[in-house]
């Protein structure tokens, strides 16, 4: 929407500027591959292959190094550096890529999903996940 010229073409771009200790949480795009380009500073990148290995996939990069999120699979960029920027550059294959943030969907649904089921689902305490939820 806000490049035109891009729509109907089945892909989409991005700037991203982190902060210093800037993150963009774990999230997913479940229509599109991207593919991020670092402009300024370092980035720490990953993403987690599907089940049932869950391996993680996690690369440092700086300046014009490029890494590819597979479509669908969890993922963030983090910026390690308390002082500097960094910025990156990051294309999708889809002009309509979706955004899912996991913590957000997880502990920020309306209505809520229950506690119960989330303490058992992450094996932790039920006031943990009221905590957590309070945040979102």
């Amino acid at each position: 929407m806000q490049i035109p010229g891009l729509n109907t073409l089945g892909i989409s771009l991005a700037r991203l500027d982190f902060a210093p200790y800037g993150l963009v949480p774990p999230h997913t795009h479940p229509r599109a591959t991207e593919i991020l380009t670092v402009i300024e500073g370092t980035l720490h990148v990953g993403f987690v292959t599907s089940n049932t290995q869950n391996r993680l996939i996690f690369k440092v990069l700086n300046a014009g190094d490029v890494f590819v999120f597979p479509v669908g699979l969890i993922h963030f960029q983090f910026n390690p550096d308390m002082h500097k920027d960094a910025v990156a550059i990051s294309g999708l294959s889809s002009q309509n890529p979706g955004l899912n943030i996991i913590a957000d969907q997880v502990f920020g649904s309306d209505p809520k999903i229950d506690r119960g089921l989330l303490a058992k689902a992450f094996q932790v305490d039920k006031g943990v996940i009221d905590y957590l939820q309070k945040q979102f």
